[in-house]
Formats: structure tokens, sequence, C-alpha cells
């Protein structure tokens, strides 16, 4: 390239304290022993930790921070900081910059004002971050950013990221166990890896500036649907608008300078819908990074004058956003342990492995249910565009017939692969093995499965801790009825069929989103838990906290904290969410309603004087009237049931207050305003519409 513009390898991860910067710049003994730490989990050194945060800040100040932060991951959903200055004063009364080892590992940020779920009383302020050494550190707005654990003073997590790590340990422990019994010994380590899809929204930020609904809740409370929609089908992968494009440009480079391994972008289903995928990385640095890139999207965002919008449904009638969340295994060796390789029906390790993730996903069904459980996302799963809450995993017609044909004892060998042929001038591809259902909740596409339930405003941590410990939990009870196996090929073949026979109910390799699919899981005894009002509360199950406990992820307090933390945030996102419809129907749409009216009226008068028929305006008046008065039956209503949810309570009960009480009421207000929209002339109505939303860009 010529003059002074850089090639992406050139600055690709140039503000991330990442091995090569710590390969040249830590002592050869520091850098082995923090990658032990990185590859194995083994702790890391006082004294090595004290080197390297030396060399930490000499590169951050070299690159011109001034600050650092321990950067966690609170369970408010999004990330938290508080940003310290290098200087330390001089005895010259001059400043000098420095930055010691326990600075590094261990911060104090003031926790009361963080979620606890009942850990711990307001007034009980003190709260603890320490280094996650397994995840870079990297610069960002002027700060050296250091990923922490966060906990409160009793040692209880606060946070999202301490049992994401603890699942990631208690996964490898059970996965080498079983790994040992087929003679692999070579691995001390397996790590679960993970690619999370990022769907997002891009409007015109003077339009969004104009819409209380989107500043307060993230979503269109209001908006009658469009003309045209996603019903041609044209947006998909279509092409990218000038102004869209320049922003993704400039945000895979953001992402880029981070590390991040950004690698695919397109337009999404919906109109202003869009997508980008990262590459595979370890499970916990993926979690790290879907938080930045969900920072970086928005503030790129503004930068062009858009606005991002990463709720699970921002607007009704068109699809919703997902993050789909690709879960595979890997050893330190790099063995793939879901990868079928050319014989998947001869690779009696993988069929272990993937025996596991199906019971797993058969009896803790509720807890992969409750990891994708929220308000926005209820509004997204099962509406024809995303998966149904019941959970089921797709195989596809080659795997489902060689586990058929194990449970009957039979043996099928994989034949040669099939080859596609479209014309003569283009080569041939082999075919893959399965297809990819998009309808499915869990997909197994290859040598990973698809995570389809997550809603893309989601942080990933808790899906992926319950994914691992879920697994992992299954994997010891294999390798706790194997170890002592006097003939381990016989009693793994009798536990793979006897996994498959009690568990199959959960394979279903059709259309999930057809109705009858939610008739045939009821008769196959599946859950379905449809909402998070509904899902939340299973967190507490007996079996489940057996296994969080038993596998040392989480205690039975902290399972209590996060439920009770994630049905009031359900509660309060509703309660903003009526308020704001209330204060919108009150200011804006019934105000734009009499003035119709009063129009309407002037014209019907003036026709009236002059002998001239006024029917239409009649006609106009009374539906607008009809409109009018259904509005505020429903803004009364709503600020009665409002009145009467005692917001103080039982958790549990106030989120089914909020549901059965609040929504419905909810839902009718808007489909009155929805209506009178229909008919209110475009200078008359008081905020942006979806036409002007969706397609002015």
């Amino acid at each position: 390239m010529s003059g002074n513009v850089k090639s992406v390898p050139e600055y690709f991860g140039c503000h991330v304290f990442n091995e090569d910067v710590m390969r040249a710049r830590l002592p050869k003994n520091v850098y082995k022993s923090l990658l032990k730490t990185k590859l194995l989990g083994v702790p890391l050194d006082e004294d090595a930790a004290e080197v390297i945060a030396s060399v930490m800040k000499e590169w951050a100040t070299e690159k011109g921070a001034t600050h650092y932060s321990h950067w966690f991951q609170p369970m408010t959903g999004v990330t938290a900081e508080k940003h310290d200055s290098f200087i330390f004063p001089a005895s010259d009364g001059r400043v000098v910059m420095e930055f010691s080892g326990k600075s590094l590992i261990k911060g104090e940020p003031d926790a009361s004002s963080f979620p606890s779920g009942g850990l711990r009383a307001t007034f009980e302020a003190r709260g603890y971050t320490a280094w996650d050494p397994t995840s870079p550190a990297f610069i960002k707005d002027g700060s050296l950013y250091i990923p922490t654990v966060f906990c409160c003073y009793t040692g209880e997590v606060l946070d999202k990221k301490t049992p994401l790590l603890r699942s990631m340990d208690a996964l490898s422990e059970q996965a080498l166990r079983v790994l040992k019994l087929f003679g692999a010994n070579t691995a001390d380590r397996v790590t679960s890896i993970v690619g999370a899809e990022q769907e997002y929204f891009l409007i015109d930020k003077a339009l969004y500036d104009r819409r209380l609904d989107l500043i307060f809740t993230g979503r269109t409370l209001f908006g009658a649907k469009a003309p045209k929609g996603q019903d041609l089908e044209d947006h998909y992968f279509g092409n990218i608008k000038e102004r869209v494009r320049d922003y993704m440009r400039d945000l895979d480079e953001e992402l880029w300078k981070l590390g991040i391994f950004a690698k695919t972008k397109h337009n999404e289903s919906a109109p202003a819908q869009h997508e980008l995928a990262p590459l595979y990385t370890t499970v916990n640095i993926a979690s790290d990074q879907n938080q930045l890139i969900m920072e970086v999207m928005k503030k790129t965002a503004l930068k062009h004058g858009l606005v991002c919008l990463l709720h699970e449904k921002p607007f009704a009638g068109v699809n919703g956003s997902g993050k789909h969340n690709n879960w595979s295994l890997i050893t330190n060796d790099g063995q793939k342990l879901l990868n079928p390789g050319v014989s998947p029906g001869e690779n009696i390790r993988f069929l272990t492995f993937l025996s596991a993730v199906i019971r797993a996903v058969d009896e803790f069904s509720d807890l992969f249910r409750l990891s994708a459980a929220s308000a926005g996302n209820d509004l997204r799963l099962g509406a024809d565009e995303a998966p149904p809450a019941v959970m089921s995993v797709y195989l596809g017609d080659e795997l489902t017939s060689i586990l058929d044909a194990m449970e009957k004892g039979e043996i099928i060998k994989s034949g040669g692969r099939e080859f596609l042929t479209f014309t003569d001038e283009i080569p041939k591809f082999p075919k893959d093995t399965t297809d990819r259902n998009r309808t499915s909740p869990i997909a197994f596409t290859g040598n990973k499965f698809e995570f389809r339930t997550l809603g893309s405003a989601d942080s990933i941590a808790c899906m992926n801790m319950i994914i691992n410990t879920a697994v992992a939990g299954v994997l010891k009870a294999f390798a706790d009825r194997l170890e002592n196996s006097q003939s381990f090929t016989n009693d793994l073949n009798k536990l793979l069929i006897e996994t498959y026979k009690k568990h199959k109910r959960v394979i279903y390799n059709g259309n999930c989103y057809d109705a009858a699919w939610s008739e045939e899981a009821k008769k196959r005894g599946l859950n379905n838990y449809p909402d998070t009002a509904e899902a939340v509360p299973h967190y507490r199950n007996t079996k489940n906290i057996a296994l969080f406990e038993e596998l040392g992820v989480l205690s039975g307090k902290e399972i209590n904290s996060r439920t009770e933390i994630l049905l009031e945030n359900y509660s309060k996102l509703i309660n903003i969410e009526a308020l704001t419809m209330l204060d919108m129907a009150r200011r804006q749409i019934i105000p734009s309603a009499i003035e119709f009216s009063g129009l309407l009226a002037q014209t019907a008068l003036a026709k009236k004087e002059i002998g001239v028929d006024f029917t239409a305006e009649k006609r106009l008046a009374k539906e607008a009237a009809e409109f009018t008065n259904e509005i505020l039956d429903s803004v009364k209503a709503l600020d009665r049931k409002l009145s009467e949810i005692n917001f103080s309570a039982d958790k549990e009960n106030t989120a089914k207050a909020c549901r059965d009480e609040l929504l419905p009421v909810m839902e009718s207000l808007r489909r009155s305003a929805d209506g009178f929209e229909k008919i209110c002339p475009e200078k008359l109505w008081a905020f942006p519409a979806y036409s002007d939303l969706l397609f002015r860009i």
C-alpha cells in the first residue's frame, strides 16, 4: 500500500496487550508463566504480576493511555468501569507514572449500586474486582482496560464472568476424565470455543431522537406496519447501502484494532437489519469481545449520524434480532471433540461428546431456556422468525440415522462424499453431511452446535456458562460410570444406547416454526416455558442447584441472587415501557387525535356553510373518535394497573403480574394507537413512522 495507510495485518490488534507484545516485552520466564496461566488455568505468581504490571503500563503509556480501568460485567447486562490515572506524586511536587502488580490484580469499586439479588444490603458498599489474566488487556479512549471478575465483600459473585470461568474449569476437568478413557492422554485442558453472530438495526439518529420509546426502551412501543416490510425478501444479503457500508468499514477497523476477528458482514432479513460475525475464540474471550462489539457498534454508528439498535424486537411486523451462539469443544493440543471426521458412524469418541450434549439439553432444558430469557427476547422467540421456547436439537438425517442404527445394534459406515454439480463450468464441491435448520433452537452444524435462542442485546456469558456446566455434569456422570469399567468398549456402547433411548425425544429435525411441533413436543413431554416470568424461576429447581454446587460453578445463594435479579429486571423493563407508553399517548398521540378531529370538524363546518356534502369528514371523524376513545380507555386502564402492582413485593409474583396485568393492556393501547396512525395525516402524526425509520438511511 502507498503512503502512510497501513494494511490490516499491520494494525490488527494494535490496541491489545497480546501474545506478540508480551513475548517481545516480558522476561522469558514471566511470559512462560503467564502463558501457562492462559492455556492451563494455573495460578499466576505475584512476582510475575508485578513485572507484567510494569511492562503493561509502559506499553499503554507509549500508546497515549493516562488511566487504567478494571473492566467487569455486573448483572446489569452491560459492562462497568472505574478509571484511575497512572500518576503518582514525586518528592519534587511533580508526578511519575506508576502501576503496581497490586493495582493490576485487585480493584475496589463501590458495589452498592450494582444488582445483588439480596446478597448484600445497600449500605454494604465494598466490592472487589480481580484480574482475569486469560483475557488480554486493551486500550480504548485513552485508558488501559483490564478484564476482571467482580465479587462482593463476602465473596459471592456479582458478575457474569466469574461463573463462566468456573464453568470452563468444570467442563475441562470432566472432559479430560472422559478423554483419558479413550487413551487420549496428550491433552491438558479442554476449552469451549464460541463464535457469536451479532444482529442489529441501523436507523437515522435524527429520526431516533424524535421517538421517546426508542430513547427509553430501545424498541418502538407504537408504530403501524409500513406498506413494505421484508415481504419481497430483497434485503437479505442484498446490496449494502453506501452509508451503511461506510459504517461497516469503520466498525471493522475499530474492532480489528482491538484484536477482534470481525469476519462477516451482510444485510439481514428485515429492512435496516444487518449482521456481523466474528471468528471463534475461547469462550471467556468471546464474551469480553462481544461486549466490546456491541459498545463499538453503538459508538461508531453515532459518528455516521446513525443509531445502532440492539433490542431483540425494535420493530413489530418484521424479524427481530438474535445472537447465534456457535459452541464447540477443542483441546489444548488441537483435538476437535465435536468434529465427526471422515466417518462419523465409526467415530465413537465423537458420538460420546455428541450424546453428552443431547442428554444435557434434555435434562437441563429449563436452564437452556432461561439462559435466553428477557423481556425483549420474549417478543422474538416463537414468532415465525426465531426458534420457539421449546428446547430441541437438530442433528440432520445422517447423524440421526447413525444413532438410530446404534440403538438397534446395527453398524452404519459412512459412504463416500456426495458432490453437488451445477453446470460443467462450475466446479463441483462436496455436500455437507447435514443441512442447516434455522428453525431449531439448537442445531448441530458439522462440528459445532448453534444455539439460536439468545437475544441480540444479551451477554453471551450466561448462556455459555449454562452450556458448559450442563455438559460438564453429563460428562461427569459418564466418567463416574465408566472409569471402573472392566470392559470399556461394551460398557460405553451400552451407555450411549441407553442415553439415546432416554433422551432422543429432544431430537427434532423438522420445522420448529410449525404449530404441529408444539403439539408433538407436548406429547414427548418436553418443557415449554413461553416467557421470562415462567422460565426464570426454574433456576432454583433442586436438580439445577445440585448441578451448579457439585461442579463449583454457583452456590445456592448465588443462584437465588441471579433469579431475583433476572425477575426484577424483567418487571422494571415492562414498567418503564408502560410509563413510556402513557407519556407518549398523553403528550403526543392524544393531542394529535384531538387536532385531527378539530381539523375534520372545521372542514365539515366550512362545507356545510357552502352546501357541500361533508360525509367523508363525518365518517373520518367517527373513526378517529372511536380510536381516540379506545386510546383514552387503555390509558386509564394501564394507569390503574400500574398503581395496583406492588413492585417491592415477591419478585416472581411481580414478574407474573407485569406479564398478566400490564402487557395485555399495553398491547390494547398500541393496537388502538396504530389504528389511528393509519388514518392520521403524516403532518399531524407526532413522531417518525415505520416507513421513515426502516427505509430512510
